[in-house]
């Protein structure tokens, strides 16, 4: 398959299950790859990654809930609720984390781009996380992005002993596809692209 074609395979899969077609050893060895192998500004390497299977996993989607049910109306609780069920019912998440001392050190040595390393960091973990995304759609693993911080910060640092200068961005969510994605449509490519020769 070719590169593009895993790109295109790559989709938000929102029906999951624990059915994967791997062995979770096999799992964590394609998202280490997968990030160990996507580029960074100045090679800083800034990206930190978590992930969490069987009661862990369960436990990350129990803290998402909990404190989103402080946060939503009880009366419209329960489509929030059905939505973190469907993420718990999967098989792992992939928390994706940046370090921010790395951020700090690489402003302190190269002060001429010091505004821009906090978005290249966040370049560096998009990167990542499409890496792993890709990768695991590669091998017919469902997956969806979500982004529940900052309110889960502090109860996901704690439960899972977070360094402090490790600044959370995402959570891949992943499983057995137990349904498709439905179509994707695209914008007209006259309002995306331009092209001059």
């Amino acid at each position: 398959m070719s590169f593009l074609e895993q790109i295109k395979q790559r989709r938000s899969i929102y029906s999951i299950g624990k059915n994967v077609p791997l062995a979770q050893e096999k799992i964590e060895e394609i998202i280490r790859d997968a990030v160990r192998n996507s580029p960074s500004a100045f090679n800083s390497q800034t990206s930190r990654i978590v992930t969490l299977y069987g009661d862990s996993h369960s436990k990350f989607w129990n803290i998402v809930r909990e404190t989103l049910r402080k946060m939503v109306p009880a009366d419209a609780f329960e489509k929030t609720d059905t939505k973190i069920n469907g993420f718990a019912a999967g098989y792992g998440t992939v928390l994706f984390f940046e370090d921010q001392d790395v951020v700090k050190s690489l402003q302190q040595q190269f002060a001429l781009y010091a505004d821009h390393f906090p978005a290249w960091s966040e370049h560096s973990t998009a990167i990542a996380q499409f890496a792993v995304w890709t990768a695991l759609a590669e091998h017919h693993i469902g997956a969806s992005l979500q982004h529940y911080h900052p309110v889960i910060d502090e109860e996901v640092a704690k439960i899972f002993d977070i360094p402090k200068n490790w600044k959370l961005r995402a959570q891949l969510v992943f499983g057995s596809i137990e349904a498709p994605a439905g179509e994707k449509t695209f914008m007209d490519d006259k309002e995306r692209f331009k092209k001059f020769d």
